[in-house]
């Protein structure tokens, strides 16, 4: 019955086109996020391939000192309120880790880089 189940899964997979997706929209993602991070000082690194992403925050691009944990709290609870839930990693917690669902379209990223961008400037990260 598992099988069965996992095919399934796998059929839908292939029929929605969602792995082409994963690199069509990951990639616009990206790139959008490479412009965010030509607005703020505080992106140090844009990473990732497909829909997994990882955002690198720090003070400034030239130290690349960790931002401070209490200001990655408050962007991350700003996005959280806002809509838009990041995880947080790096051996600093600096990191906004970015992993959404297959089905997700570059609408929805769209209205992802709005709420960072609000998240950043509301909390004068520069």
């Amino acid at each position: 019955m598992a099988s069965a189940v996992g095919m399934a899964v796998l059929d839908v997979i292939d029929e929605e086109k969602l792995m082409q997706r994963c690199d069509t929209v990951g990639t616009y993602f990206i790139q959008e996020l490479v412009k965010l991070q030509k607005e703020f000082e505080s992106i140090g690194d844009v990473r990732g391939k497909g829909l997994m992403i990882g955002v690198e925050m720090v003070e400034s691009k030239k130290t690349r000192k960790p931002l401070p944990v209490a200001k990655i709290a408050d962007v991350w609870e700003t996005c959280k309120d806002l809509g838009v839930l990041l995880g947080k990693g790096g051996l600093n917690g600096n990191v906004f880790r970015i992993k959404p669902p297959m089905c997700i379209t570059k609408e929805d990223v769209d209205f992802g880089i709005d709420v960072l961008r609000i998240a950043l400037r509301r909390h004068d990260v520069k």
